[in-house]
């Protein structure tokens, strides 16, 4: 992540061509995901199962997802930038070992249903401290919000368990941009999280890279690539336990610029 950063601030230095920015982009496409995800959920008789959601569950390790991305320049070094796409899976799986979810115990040879619905949203004010024409470099100052509903039951609809969560964590970083020819442009960046306070306790690293192809004034074609790890602990009613989930994978996308 640092040599990302330290890319990034050496790119802002060179020269570019002028070129009006715009006020306002979007970005939507499609995100090749792999994922590693372990969670344990705590019940009032103790402590619960720390689980592979994708070896003991069965949930698909890699998928692709719809995803839309953009940004709103509001003032010449200001913008706020914004991101949502859904991580959504479910699965069916005779589990080869005892697990327990909250209250519930579900034992080995079960049939388990999983059924987990995962929402990302990203919001974050940038503010450029360096900028030349074309090109920028900014501090972020933001959220990443996981919206999580999780629900197991057994064949028949038996031993049901269920769990809501929408965890929004602050985030702080670095973005910025380079464009190094008329129709070619990078951009990138990181943003971190790291908090101790009240229902949660953890960290979470953000890192984005893309290269962008100008096909009009208006329209890019791009590609890219995001790796995101989440550690974090919980303590509400709806949720008691910890989650350590890991995504990365390629974007490909098309951008449109007004």
């Amino acid at each position: 992540m640092r040599a990302t950063w330290l890319f990034m601030l050496l790119m802002i230095t060179s020269t570019a061509i002028a070129q009006e920015d715009p006020t306002f982009s979007i970005s939507i496409g499609a995100f090749f995901t792999d994922r590693e995800s372990r969670t344990r959920v705590d019940g009032d008789s103790g402590r619960g199962t720390d689980i592979d959601l994708e070896d003991d569950l069965g949930l698909k390790r890699s998928d692709t997802v719809f995803r839309v991305d953009g940004y709103w320049r509001f003032a010449e070094k200001h913008r706020f930038d914004f991101s949502a796409f859904d991580l959504s899976r479910s699965s069916s799986k005779q589990i080869e070992r005892e697990i327990v979810w909250e209250d519930t115990t579900y034992p080995i040879s079960s049939t388990v249903k999983t059924d987990l619905d995962l929402t990302i949203y990203k919001a974050a004010y940038t503010w450029m401290f360096l900028k030349r024409d074309r090109s920028f470099l900014g501090v972020t100052l933001g959220v990443y919000v996981a919206d999580l509903g999780a629900k197991l039951s057994t064949s028949g609809g038996g031993s049901v368990e269920s769990n809501d969560l929408t965890a929004p964590l602050p985030v702080i970083g670095l973005r910025g941009e380079y464009r190094f020819a008329k129709r070619w442009a990078l951009r990138g960046s990181g943003e971190i999280f790291a908090v101790d306070y009240g229902d949660y306790e953890g960290s979470l690293y953000d890192v984005f890279a893309g290269l962008d192809f100008s096909v009009t004034k208006n329209i890019a074609i791009g590609v890219g690539v995001n790796a995101v790890e989440l550690d974090v602990s919980v303590s509400k009613n709806r949720f008691d336990g910890d989650m350590s989930w890991q995504y990365e994978g390629a974007l490909a996308y098309l951008k449109f610029d007004f």
